[in-house]
């Protein structure tokens, strides 16, 4: 960092009374100066997307704030550089011969930020607290399968029901109601994450706040501006901290791509959250050393209201609108950062599974718009009588072109008249949740690679089902699926519950993502994994 030129100056001159004096009046602030200098050299500032809608483990709900309490929190395993589970808080892990008991023995290091021991009785009240109807988490249904978890949820049962136990400080045990062996993946999963459960006594849902927030990661919440950006400071409680190389990290928010991308060109950003479409070849061709692609297992949409009508009792007519997305142009024209189009729900490279696809995937645009302007007439709406409905979609670029784009397409090949309504991320989300939408722009990124997690989704029961899709044929599948043992029936179950999916349209999926960042040449250790989760503590700072 360069100093101002008085400090410069005053620096310089002290240099000869240092070299005769031991110690002088000056050196305590010059060791404060030097100790903010090497801070500032030493964080790492990320580009984070729009803002995180909490940093309560168990109540988060998006991306942006999953990056960040992956660097505050540690679960009994983290997502490795490869993307398959890693060590974290547990050294190692092993199953029942009937794949219905998890024993996860934890490090004895490990550490809350205020140095308090964590144990394994944290992980347990953590788990007992995401199904806890009063936490009121929208990710309650990613540990059913832990023994009694439906009816703890459903409040049927204590959370003390929960298939959970710490025997002794240092092991978590997990019973199942069924074998899943995704589970030691979904551990790393933030909402399985500890809390500090004095912190939270004491603040109650101000526990997140800067001050009070404990976390047991590589690193401690210092500030949160809203709106602007998160500091973090590094952790020197965290069990590895020997290893971690970054002094501080800032999560930068920033909803625009092309700004951020602005920001990253300026230096202000080591790492973008993203990489704005309409400036992508000038991208590769201008920073292709800087420029990170790779696969990621998420899926872009837009969700059906499936509570209201027309949508809610015409299959036909949702039908009707997927067929007359030309999803190949979208990629094409519009996206152009390597995205496949998502002719069906789960992505391709998703482990042990064969991703289906529409009926339709293969026909030619022609025969697809005819059979759309079919079922559309079947629907009763024509020319004279035109389909009308409402597009809600979050701010960004990329989001107003896809959005642009397919209401152009149903309007040219069906006459549809689509009005668009951009809305805050936030307030987008809040929409959704109060019923108040036609269509709407979402997104699912996989929160352990297997099937289930894209699947799980359209569940009855599961808190984000968010076009509530509910189908009694297709949640008796995912059940099945869970209690299958064998993993080539397990397979073909998932398989029939995405084709039971596809066939129901309660969303019409868009484009299948890719990761892609702008890193600095500064950044050392930068990886890429099908999870797109890269951690700031294996990261680092060069000149």
């Amino acid at each position: 960092m360069l100093l101002p030129l008085p400090l410069l100056l005053s620096a310089l001159l002290l240099l000869p009374l240092a070299a005769c004096s031991s110690r002088d009046a000056a050196a305590p602030q010059a060791d404060a100066d030097a100790a903010t200098t090497s801070r500032s050299a030493s964080r790492l500032v990320r580009g984070n997307g729009p803002e995180p809608d909490s940093l309560d483990p168990q109540r988060a709900r998006n991306v942006e704030s999953a990056n960040v309490l992956r660097d505050l929190y540690e679960g009994l395993t983290i997502v490795g550089r490869d993307g398959a589970p890693a060590p974290g808080v547990a050294t190692a892990w092993s199953v029942s011969a009937d794949g219905l008991r998890w024993t996860f023995t934890l490090r004895p290091d490990a550490r809350w930020s205020n140095g308090d021991p964590v144990v394994a009785a944290d992980f347990v009240a953590a788990l007992r607290r995401l199904v806890d109807p009063a936490t009121g988490s929208q990710y309650a249904q990613v540990v059913e399968a832990i023994r009694n978890a439906p009816d703890v949820i459903a409040g049927r049962l204590p959370t003390t029901a929960l298939g959970v136990a710490a025997p002794d400080p240092a092991t978590v045990v997990v019973d199942l109601a069924s074998p899943t062996p995704y589970l030691p993946g979904l551990m790393s999963h933030w909402s399985t994450m500890p809390v500090h459960g004095p912190s939270l006594a004491r603040h109650g849902a101000a526990f997140v706040k800067p001050g009070n927030l404990v976390g047991n990661g590589a690193f401690r919440l210092v500030a949160w501006v809203q709106g602007a950006q998160l500091d973090l400071e590094r952790n020197r409680h965290y069990w590895n901290d020997a290893a971690t190389r970054l002094e501080a990290v800032r999560f930068v928010t920033q909803a625009d791509e092309n700004a951020e991308y602005k920001r990253w060109r300026s230096g202000e950003l080591h790492v973008t959250m993203t990489v704005p479409r309409g400036q992508f070849d000038q991208i590769r061709r201008e920073h292709a050393a800087e420029l990170k692609i790779g696969p990621q297992l998420g899926t872009y949409f837009f969700g059906i209201n499936l509570d209201r009508e027309p949508f809610r009792s015409q299959p036909g007519l949702r039908r009707a609108l997927s067929l007359a997305l030309d999803r190949e142009r979208i990629v094409a024209s519009v996206t152009r950062v390597g995205e496949l189009p998502a002719n069906g729900w789960v992505p391709p490279g998703t482990f042990d599974y064969d991703s289906q696809s529409f009926d339709y995937a293969g026909r030619p645009m022609a025969e697809r718009l005819a059979e759309a302007k079919r079922l559309y007439a079947e629907a009763g709406y024509s020319a004279a009588r035109p389909l009308r409905f409402e597009l809600r979609y979050n701010t960004g670029d990329v989001h107003n072109r896809i959005a642009v784009a397919a209401a152009a397409m149903w309007q040219q090949a069906l006459g549809a008249e689509v009005e668009l309504v951009v809305r805050e991320f936030k307030v987008l989300q809040q929409d959704v949740d109060a019923r108040q939408v036609d269509l709407f722009r979402s997104s699912w990124i996989g929160d352990y690679n297997d099937a289930y997690t894209f699947l799980q989704l359209f569940k009855g029961d599961f808190g984000i089902n968010t076009p509530h899709f509910r189908d009694a044929g297709y949640d008796a599948l995912l059940v099945d699926a869970a209690r299958e043992v064998d993993p080539a029936r397990r397979r073909a179950t998932l398989e029939q519950a995405e084709r039971l999916l596809l066939a129901a349209h309660p969303v019409i999926p868009v484009h299948f993502y890719v990761n892609k960042h702008l890193v600095s040449p500064r950044v050392q250790g930068w990886y890429d994994n099908v999870m797109n989760v890269v951690y700031s503590k294996d990261l680092g700072l060069g000149p």
